[in-house]
């Protein structure tokens, strides 16, 4: 809830932050936090320190989208450097191990790439927040410590080089940058696909640039900097600089409800649905009169009948889903 004057603004929808190098995903939620005056704020997938790029961050009721945001697919651009390894996997670690004597045709690059286009299992790096034994492994790396970690299935759905420099070179010798697009699920790390692939090129290599260019249906030409957002705010207020709700999952299919089915789903309670909403994991309900995003609901059946099962109710009948 923001305050202005006298009066308390209610913050609800979704900031598209460019995140800046440096920056933890935490301490952007933190800063963002400072700058709506409310605590009531989430990011929706982590973003590397070194990072910049695509941050959604959900604000007020936008919190209870989290999980439906953090699952679709991410894009990224970025950049591996061959003959150098690090302890991060990337170019804020120390390196590990240097290769200087090889020179690869450009053809062999283009196969250990397009390789790992598909369903592959990823190693999670030790530098990362995933939990193993309820402990972050972050945490563990920092004391030195390397924990055992189960691969865990990724997909990869695009992945184009760029370019490659120096361009000019006939061979990929030490030193050798590749920048290349790639489109992936949730989960995917950047940095261990850098390194998998300076393995299995024999040479080694560490990512040495990350830029994350969409999240999901969010995208970097329409990120705005901290700088942006507050001179936003002092023009024209903080609802200026919200999304609505439903931009963050927009890719779900949209059904309209009437003002009676409305309030049921705001209580909680199942509706009847079409046949086809068996079909559906999950979809998004507006009430037809306001349009409003009333709630996440997935297709299943009760008494062998198709109904909505609401997951996650954005407006409830106190909240006015119903009201013009």
């Amino acid at each position: 809830m923001f305050t202005q004057g006298s009066a308390s603004i209610v913050l609800d929808g979704i900031v598209n932050l460019l995140k800046p190098p440096g920056m933890t995903s935490h301490d952007a939620v933190a800063a963002m936090r400072r700058m709506l005056g409310t605590r009531r704020i989430g990011h929706t997938g982590t973003l590397d320190p070194g990072a910049v790029g695509v941050l959604p961050l959900c604000v007020g009721k936008a919190t209870r989208l989290v999980q439906f945001i953090q699952a679709t697919q991410k894009s990224y651009r970025a950049e591996i450097t061959l003959g150098v390894e690090t302890d991060t996997l990337d170019a804020a670690g120390k390196t590990t191990s240097v290769t200087t004597d090889f020179a690869l045709p450009v053809s062999r690059l283009v196969d250990v790439m397009m390789s790992y286009q598909g369903e592959i299992l990823q190693t999670p790096p030790m530098v990362s927040s995933v939990r193993i034994a309820g402990e972050r492994l972050y945490k563990a790396a920092r004391r030195g410590e390397v924990v055992e970690r189960p691969p865990r299935p990724v997909h990869i759905y695009r992945l184009q080089i760029v370019r490659i420099w120096p361009e000019d070179a006939l061979d990929l010798e030490f030193g050798s940058r590749i920048l290349f697009d790639v489109d992936c699920s949730k989960g995917t790390y950047i940095r261990s696909l850098a390194a998998d692939i300076g393995r299995d090129l024999g040479c080694g290599a560490h990512l040495s640039f990350l830029v994350r260019t969409a999240s999901g249906p969010f995208h970097l030409a329409d990120t705005k900097t901290f700088e942006e957002i507050r001179e936003i705010i002092d023009k024209d207020g903080p609802e200026a600089v919200l999304q609505p709700m439903e931009a963050g999952v927009a890719h779900l299919p949209r059904f309209d409800l009437t003002r009676a089915e409305s309030k049921q789903i705001g209580h909680g309670q199942m509706i009847p649905a079409p046949h086809e909403a068996v079909d559906q994991p999950y979809v998004r309900l507006h009430d037809e009169t306001s349009g409003k995003l009333i709630a996440i609901a997935s297709g299943t059946r009760r008494s062998g009948r198709p109904v909505w099962k609401p997951i996650c109710v954005l407006e409830s009948s106190n909240e006015g889903a119903g009201a013009s």
